[in-house]
């Protein structure tokens, strides 16, 4: 018998993405890629984004997704833990995926110990320095009484109104993301090398960049990004005492960037 002894992260998936047809394609991608870990993996982390918009009502919820929210359930019974990290996209999950499904919920930053190693967990989103325009947004997102405000209207208005703005934000910015900054710009290696200054973190693993970037940013620290499954299908494993960050297509490997900002 197959041991269940990996630990998995993913992230920004944005399951719902138009065209309806390439996201359904990247469901069951998403879902295969679920089906051949799921004989070894003890733990899964879901890294934020995982949906393009999700809003959950007391009674409903979006259309679709079932093969993916099937297969979380089947992995939950079979003993495999899931965590799920709330990200911008879909910072409205409530009650009814971890109920349905057997998963965890997180809404905050976790710092979690993995197989000895201290692991900082994240989406993020809105860390570091500046961005404050973002960090408005996000706000406004998670305040309790817009919410209650929100759930308040037809879902028929609400959702089509919630995935049009998804839409837009996504193409707003492009579906390619933003290369990488460089080492002082970038939020999150920032926000990284500002918090080993105070506590000893070995790794941090983030989404929401879009791009995969496995980085030393100490002799004891790195800093991954996970990237996503709408260009790059990347995705992060602990096998015992090693992490690598690996594409579920060998040609993309080539996209993940892998530097030191001190060479030791």
């Amino acid at each position: 018998m197959t041991k269940k002894n990996k630990i998995y992260f993913i992230s920004d998936v944005h399951l719902g993405l138009h065209p309806r047809e390439k996201s359904l394609q990247r469901e069951q991608l998403l879902v295969k890629w679920l089906d051949e870990i799921k004989p070894r993996a003890a733990e899964i982390y879901l890294l934020g984004d995982i949906f393009d918009f999700w809003h959950e009502y007391k009674r409903v919820v979006p259309r679709g997704f079932t093969r993916f929210l099937g297969k979380l359930a089947e992995l939950s019974d079979n003993g495999t833990r899931v965590f799920f990290f709330t990200g911008n996209h879909d910072v409205w999950v409530y009650d009814y995926l971890p109920r349905e499904t057997g998963l965890t919920l997180y809404r905050k930053p976790v710092i979690k110990n993995l197989n000895g190693y201290k692991f900082f967990l994240a989406h993020g989103d809105g860390l570091g320095p500046g961005d404050k325009a973002y960090k408005i947004l996000k706000g406004i997102f998670t305040n309790r009484i817009l919410q209650w405000l929100f759930a308040r209207l037809h879902p028929n208005f609400a959702l089509a109104l919630g995935l049009k703005w998804s839409k837009n934000s996504r193409y707003a910015k492009g579906i390619i993301a933003e290369p990488y900054r460089g080492d002082d710009k970038e939020y999150q290696v920032l926000f990284a090398l500002n918090t080993i200054c105070n506590e000893q973190i070995d790794f941090f693993i983030f989404g929401h960049r879009h791009i995969a970037f496995d980085i030393m940013i100490s002799d004891k620290s790195r800093i991954i990004n996970l990237g996503d499954w709408i260009n790059n299908y990347t995705y992060g494993v602990l096998d015992g005492k090693n992490f690598e960050l690996r594409s579920y297509f060998p040609e993309n490997e080539k996209n993940i960037l892998r530097k030191s900002i001190h060479p030791y």
